[in-house]
């Protein structure tokens, strides 16, 4: 065969390859044999390695991986991936239901699909090649892991249409992989993997796609971003049409009717989750008709339209074998139970927060004791009681430490928790640079915790601007375990990186108390940047909703002490920004006025509150002759009077979320 014949046949593979690959592993019908598969494979990799030039970017051989991505870069979604709401009982599923009927839609009809314990992923394809892939990573940027997603087989390189499209899904590993990896560690001599959601988060992170490519990592698709550019009507239209282009959609997913079909479809998926191929915990229930979703619309969290129902925690028995004490980023000293390990819904846990003396003191919480450990929300393990029938005559009292078990400093107490005061106490400057560097921070990727104590101990990391210092040991950090030349450069690089990082994150990072990535996200939105945040009198911070006296006090507190004004200059002259970068809405009629809201709404009132502070406006608890409108719910109270009283202009449920929508 001559060189236009040989590339011909080239491509004429890679179509029948892609081919087979959506027989084997989406219709799970093959129409070959496993060897003629190899053959044709190999036929592939010869006609590539011949004509390099002429491989496709998304041909079948890459899914084997083995490209080395030097860091993930960031990826913008189109569409928000806006996460989930959740409900836990059979009355949170009724008044979901009834929150929606009193939208005005009759006989809603609901589609239920399994929540799969995965990684989402949105899958981006032009003229029906895959583009990229992207993790949801804080909902409105996520990270590039196209190559790792090319190795999982039952994502299509390529569409059955030449199509322009984004769709969305969850990222899993099956029981049975789990297993048999683990089964290979073992025999190695290393630790098996804990559970089936970390292992395919890791994997999917991994820079070497050759990595991800040996964890056989599966994925079903749940979510069409924009329905109605397809002529689609309903949810479950766009899911059997994700599915005629070829992606996998779960054959579990069902369309009910009201809300007895929905706990039905419970019931039943409740029974099967032990016997399903992967780990669940919970189920989605969706409003299937898409006009219905965009009536309801979104908070800034989640839609209206959709919730999680997770499933109860699973509950086991354990031995604590100690309490140990660990010193916070604040100088918060907590007590931590020390456990026999135990398996908990897939996870090994030895070790959870006693959160303080008094949550002990009121379980009568003993080393020594059996104990009941959950995972609250199938995530967070606690204890949750003590098995006193088990408890031996022995078993000594709590009794809360004097004194820091790091610098040996004495505690104060303050509300229900203790406090180490001393400044120069190491364990609060390690937690403080690890929560700085942390995820939800300012993200600097490779600075877990052991790396970051390391490099304290070494005198690398002492104070916050020292991770911006960093390139004066990259001939020291050479010594490190673990470090290379690549390796340091791309840590050098994630650190100058994070200065881009909008004020939010920073204000975050710099562990402020009482000051959560929400708060610093409300004071961001409405300051702007560092600047106007520092000059705001305890007045001006009061009065923003769901800040009040105790955040207003921490701040003004925090942004008081000389030190910490000095950091944050210093941050400044190190080219940190110090502006959110959010989108701020215009809305003229919202902008710079004064809401007071009274009576019961339909719309929860602090989604309403967030939608006004996100338009420009603000939300007040009391009526003045300085309130711009009074919104007026059913059974209002004394405010209503007052506002007739004053004249002030009185606006319905609707008329509000008619004037948040212009």
């Amino acid at each position: 065969m001559n060189d236009k014949e040989n590339i011909k046949r080239l491509h004429e593979l890679e179509d029948i390859i892609n081919k087979l690959n959506y027989e084997y592993y989406t219709l799970d019908t093959p129409s070959v044999s496993d060897s003629e598969y190899d053959r044709l494979m190999q036929e592939l990799m010869r006609l590539e390695e011949m004509y390099k030039d002429e491989a496709s970017l998304n041909s079948p051989t890459k899914r084997v991986g083995g490209k080395i991505n030097e860091s993930f870069k960031k990826i913008t979604h189109e569409l928000p991936m806006l996460s989930l709401s959740n409900v836990f009982t059979e009355e949170d599923i009724i008044n979901f239901h009834n929150r929606i009927k009193k939208e005005n839609i009759t006989a809603p009809k609901y589609v239920c699909e399994l929540k799969i314990d995965g990684l989402s992923v949105s899958l981006k394809y032009v003229k029906g090649k895959l583009l990229y892939a992207a993790t949801r990573g804080d909902g409105v940027v996520g990270e590039d892991i196209t190559d790792n997603v090319k190795t999982i087989k039952t994502i299509p390189l390529s569409l059955k249409e030449k199509i322009d499209i984004e769709v969305r899904g969850e990222i899993y590993i099956s029981k049975k992989t789990l297993q048999k990896l683990n089964e290979e560690r073992i025999k190695d001599g290393l630790e098996p993997f804990k559970n089936a959601r970390n292992l395919a988060s890791g994997s999917i992170r991994q820079l070497d796609s050759s990595i991800a490519a040996k964890r056989n990592l599966d994925v079903f698709i749940y979510h069409l971003p924009n329905p109605l550019d397809y002529g689609i009507k309903t949810h479950y239209e766009a899911l059997e049409f994700m599915k005629n282009l070829g992606f996998v959609t779960n054959p579990n997913n069902r369309l009910v009717s009201g809300v007895e079909g929905i706990l039905d479809y419970i019931a039943e998926k409740t029974n099967e989750r032990k016997d399903l191929a992967y780990d669940i915990d919970g189920v989605v229930i969706k409003l299937n008709n898409i006009l219905d979703q965009m009536k309801l619309g979104s908070t800034v969290k989640y839609p209206k339209w959709a919730t999680a129902y997770k499933f109860p925690p699973e509950e086991v028995v354990t031995k604590l074998k100690d309490i140990i004490f660990t010193v916070g980023r604040t100088g918060q000293v907590t007590p931590n139970a020390i456990l026999e390990p135990v398996n908990v819904m897939g996870s090994t846990i030895s070790k959870t927060t006693l959160h303080n003396e008094d949550y002990v003191k009121e379980k009568d919480i003993r080393v020594g004791d059996y104990v009941v450990i959950v995972k609250a929300g199938d995530v967070i393990p606690r204890v949750e009681a003590v098995k006193y029938d088990r408890r031996t005559e022995d078993l000594k009292e709590f009794t809360m430490i004097k004194n820091c078990p790091i610098c040996n400093q004495p505690l104060v107490k303050k509300d229900s928790n203790y406090y180490c005061l001393n400044p120069k106490c190491d364990a609060k400057h390690i937690e403080s640079l690890i929560h700085f560097a942390s995820k939800g921070a300012m993200d600097i990727s490779g600075f877990g915790e052991r790396i970051v104590e390391d490099m304290y101990n070494l005198g690398f990391i002492k104070r916050i601007p020292d991770f911006y210092h960093l390139e004066k040991y990259a001939n020291e950090l050479m010594l490190l375990e673990g470090f290379g030349q690549k390796s340091i450069q791309n840590l050098l690089n994630e650190v100058e990186e994070s200065k881009k990082n909008s004020l939010e994150r920073l204000l975050f990072a710099l562990g402020i108390r009482h000051v959560g990535l929400k708060t610093a996200t409300i004071l961001a939105r409405k300051f702007i940047d560092m600047d106007s945040l520092i000059n705001a009198s305890f007045e001006d911070l009061n009065n923003i909703p769901d800040i009040g006296s105790i955040i207003a006090k921490s701040l003004k507190e925090y942004f008081s002490l000389d030190e910490n004004l000095k950091l944050i200059q210093e941050l400044k002259d190190l080219g940190l920004n110090m502006k959110y970068l959010g989108k701020v809405i215009e809305n003229a009629k919202i902008k710079d006025k004064s809401f007071v809201i009274t009576g019961t709404l339909n719309i929860k009132r602090d989604e309403l509150k967030d939608m006004i502070i996100t338009n420009g406006g603000k939300v007040i608890e009391s009526v003045s002759r300085k309130t711009d409108y009074l919104v007026l719910g059913e059974n209002p109270g004394s405010k209503y009077d007052k506002a007739k009283l004053l004249n002030i202009p009185i606006l319905s449920e609707q008329e509000i979320l008619e004037m948040l929508d212009n």
